[in-house]
């Protein structure tokens, strides 16, 4: 294939939008002028800062687009190769053919994978707005050329110095003339002719490839010690003589009186043609580790959502009376956390998880209280009564979609502060984004496959270079949070072994198919290829971290049916029944109904856990469950029903013991009192030691009154050895039920995602349009000054009287033109628009604005000029 057939293919490929045969633009608004709506939509799509606001016109919209800031967020959301092609047209001519950027990125001898890739590469730069012209006259926008050129204080990726001209800027004509006739070039009569030739000499291969045979070894030792990067060296006042040799050639150029540098054609030279070391047109594969059975997965997976759904139910049982205290700057002290972990049997950072997950699904929150503390919220109330394969997709859609990352707890901030679970400054705007990616890439693995950690963090290094350490510094947060994602997604039964389940892929609408994973040349990921090999406008996901999130966010609601579906199956049935043992223990064989584990969870304590629950009945217990109301009867019948073995005697003597102990004596508000049929049980009460700190006295042969409160002196009674009962004023035994305390309704956490909001279609119509009036309104032809004597010809909106004004739009009502009008706002703001009158009377005109895209009515006293539009316009 020709040069000029690679060049057209090149031109296609890229997406150039042809200009009709008219003169190549000079700005890149007036590139934007030769895009199509679609073109306008997909920039605002991929660079969604750059609607907020909407701008007026296309120059604003260029203006913007060229900003520090914006070019910035752009450029950390490029791939590896298409943020090499922006390097190398940052040390390419501005502008720079198609041709010469193909040779920097590919070389001299050329690379069939990194032609094919870089027409993609190249169209999604222009795409948008990175990049502008047509092929012959590549412009890179003046800030990423400004950021990715190289220069003393940032070096370049490329590892590339300065230029000739750039590196010999101020250096005498003297030095230059000696140099480039050291070089075996003539001397010329001025500084710019000389430092043209000896760039002219370092960019020709043939002479300079003479040059460097008659260069000493040690000279070509130090070429290639600089030739890919750093290109600066140190020299001594007294150089060596391959040193000396390279300096007097203009090979290293003096930068001050101790500093050399390569310069970049004579660089080029040796990296023959070449901008990068080790260009990466190809996505890194993610490779398998081990592949298990899908079934194995799947039920692995499953049993592991159980135990998440035991464990968030734990956490909240934990709580019903209520939770630790709030810190004043938000979250929870470590100690409480320290505490909840000891309580769940994990980890302080697993635990950390847990919090999170409640949280983030909106089960857990502060009370809002004065003393402020966490407790479960009425939603978690709901959220029990759903199915159990329900209740994890309502947690696993909120991890998916959650920008706060629990990998955080313990580490510090910026300002050296801890963060603390529960609190603020946990939220990652990346967070959503780097999950959906490492379960979409785990989707493309073969089914039961587990991944190669470090393929997986490679291909991510290579799809967002540039977003690691971008909030953490000397992290690459991308990494810690892909990391994360892999250690949380088997906590929470989304992966099993590693490996996606199909639950777990339900998550993720349009995920690939299992093992599709397989790289293109040039084809970015993310990026499916038509059949005729274009690459389409990405989407908003796909242009953006923060959509990612929140696309995110969207379908883990709405797939929240399939997922609980294919869960559903897997998860084990709730049992109705336990198995009694001798020795005060049952066993329950599986996750209990939940009347049965209510009802049971009162009467005994949880021992052990596992698959297989085990429960201990203690006087505690049993006490609990009568201070609940229950009586000793209703506690054998119980047992009795649920039972697949008899009740063994010794439990059943431990009912009876308590409950014929259990309100023998009673404790009322004196500030407390001790009443007793029997006197005798009174004065074991007053001669026990233990009793001291109670302060009691008798004052009746039945009666005590103590001066502690009726809490404390239960308490008391209770860790000497007695079973007494609290009453009410009335006499009656007052019956304490486990007391479930909830917080005031509470909305579960928002994402807090980075940059703007995803704009959708609608957004995206409105605001191309929007754009399009206003460049209409910016830039149209009106009528030279000799026919509107009130205009002043330099573009300003026309300044006419007020019968002018009256009779232009008079006239162009009849005939149904459009004018050039200047108007201003109730507010005194001054704009201009371009308006089709269609009724003018009672001092207002109603017209269709072309700027706004609507009819509207414009006070006459308002309007500050009006002129008519040139015939060839409208």
């Amino acid at each position: 294939m020709g040069t000029g057939e690679l060049d057209r293919e090149a031109h296609v490929a890229a997406g150039t939008e042809g200009n009709g045969g008219t003169a190549a633009p000079r700005t890149l608004a007036e590139a934007l002028r030769t895009r199509g709506d679609e073109g306008l939509a997909a920039l605002l799509r991929a660079r969604p800062d750059l609607l907020v606001p909407v701008p007026g016109d296309l120059t604003q919209l260029a203006t913007r687009a060229g900003t520090r800031a914006s070019v910035v967020r752009a450029l950390e959301r490029l791939d590896r190769f298409t943020l090499q092609a922006a390097e190398a047209l940052a040390v390419a001519p501005d502008p720079a053919p198609y041709r010469v950027l193909r040779g920097l990125m590919a070389g001299d001898e050329g690379d069939p994978a990194i032609e094919a890739a870089l027409p993609r590469a190249v169209g999604l730069l222009r795409e948008q707005a990175l990049v502008w012209g047509d092929d012959e006259r590549l412009r890179l926008v003046r800030t990423a050329r400004e950021l990715l050129a190289p220069s003393p204080q940032h070096p370049s990726p490329t590892g590339l110095g300065p230029t000739v001209a750039e590196a010999t800027a101020g250096m005498s004509p003297t030095r230059l003339q000696e140099i480039i006739a050291t070089a075996g070039l003539s001397t010329t009569h001025d500084p710019v002719s000389a430092v043209a030739a000896l760039t002219d000499l370092f960019t020709d291969r043939e002479r300079m490839g003479a040059l460097l045979d008659t260069a000493p070894v040690e000279a070509l030792g130090v070429l290639d010690r600089l030739v890919w990067g750093p290109p600066y060296g140190e020299v001594t006042p007294n150089p060596t003589p391959p040193v000396r040799w390279l300096r007097d050639r203009g090979l290293l150029l003096p930068v001050t009186a101790r500093t050399v540098v390569l310069p970049r054609e004579a660089a080029l030279h040796l990296r023959a043609g070449r901008a990068h070391r080790v260009p990466e047109p190809l996505a890194p594969a993610v490779t398998p580790s081990r592949e298990y059975r899908p079934q194995v997965v799947d039920s692995t997976a499953a049993g592991q959502a159980y135990t998440a759904l035991a464990t968030v139910e734990e956490l909240a049982k934990e709580w019903n009376e209520g939770g630790p205290a709030v810190l004043r700057a938000g979250g929870m002290s470590v100690r409480d956390l320290r505490r909840t972990a000891t309580a769940l049997d994990v980890t302080e950072q697993v635990a950390a998880f847990w919090l999170e997950v409640a949280y983030g699904a909106g089960l857990i929150a502060p009370d809002g209280e004065a003393d402020e503390r966490f407790a479960p919220t009425p939603a978690y109330d709901d959220w029990l009564a759903l199915p159990a394969a329900e209740r994890w997709a309502r947690l696993a859609g909120a991890w998916l979609a959650a920008t706060r990352t629990p990998g955080l707890v313990g580490s510090q901030d910026a300002k050296g502060r801890t963060l603390a679970a529960l609190g603020p400054d946990l939220d990652r705007g990346a967070a959503p984004e780097v999950r959906r990616r490492v379960l979409t890439l785990l989707a493309g693995l073969p089914a039961g496959a587990s991944p190669d950690p470090e393929t997986l963090l490679a291909r991510l290094r290579w799809e967002r270079p540039l977003r690691g350490a971008a909030r953490e510094t000397g992290t690459d947060l991308r990494a810690r949070l892909a990391s994360w994602t892999l250690t949380e997604a088997e906590l929470l039964g989304v992966t099993g072994r590693g490996a996606l389940s199909a639950h777990g892929r339900a998550l993720l609408p349009g995920a690939p198919a299992p093992g599709t994973d397989h790289p293109v040349a040039g084809h970015a990921p993310g990026h499916p290829r038509t059949p005729t090999g274009h690459v389409p406008a990405p989407t908003a996901a796909e242009g953006s971290d923060a959509s990612d999130g929140r696309r995110a966010a969207r379908a883990a609601v709405a797939d929240h049916a399939g997922a609980a579906a294919l869960l559903a199956p897997l998860m084990p049935e709730p049992v109705d029944h336990v198995l009694l043992q001798a020795d005060l223990t049952a066993v329950a064989p599986g996750p209990l109904r939940r009347p049965l584990a209510d009802t049971l969870a009162v009467l005994a304590d949880v021992e052990s856990k596992g698959g297989a629950t085990v429960y201990r009945f203690t006087p505690a217990s049993v006490r609990r469950a009568l201070d609940a109301g229950q009586a000793a009867a209703d506690l054998h019948a119980f047992l009795a029903a649920h039972s697949r073995t008899p009740v063994p005697q010794p439990l059943a003597y431990l009912i009876d013991d308590v409950a014929r102990r259990h309100g023998h004596l009673r404790v009322g508000a004196a500030s407390a009192y001790v009443r007793c049929d029997d006197d005798a049980v009174l004065g074991e009460i007053l001669a026990d030691k233990r009793s001291a700190s109670l302060r009691l006295r008798r004052l009746a042969p039945t009666v005590l009154a103590a001066q502690a409160d009726p809490a404390a002196l239960l308490e008391g009674l209770r860790s000497m050895g007695f079973a007494p009962a609290a009453e009410s004023a009335e006499g009656d035994v007052l019956i304490t039920r486990a007391h479930a305390y909830r917080t005031p309704a509470r909305t579960a956490p928002a994402p807090v995602p980075e940059g703007p909001p995803e704009p959708d279609t609608t957004l995206l119509g409105a605001a191309v349009r929007a754009i399009r009036a206003g460049d209409l309104a910016s830039t149209v032809v009106r009528k030279e000054e000799s026919a509107t004597p009130g205009g002043d010809g330099d573009g300003a909106p026309p300044r006419t009287s007020a019968a002018e004004t009256l009779a232009t739009v008079q006239a162009a009502a009849m005939t149904g033109s459009a004018v050039w009008i200047g108007y201003v706002t109730a507010e005194g703001a001054a704009s201009q628009r371009v308006i089709a009158p269609v009724r003018v009377e009672g001092g207002f005109v109603t017209a269709y604005d072309h700027t706004a895209d609507e009819v509207r009515t414009y006070p006459l006293h308002r309007i500050t000029g009006v002129a008519e539009l040139a015939d060839d316009v409208t």
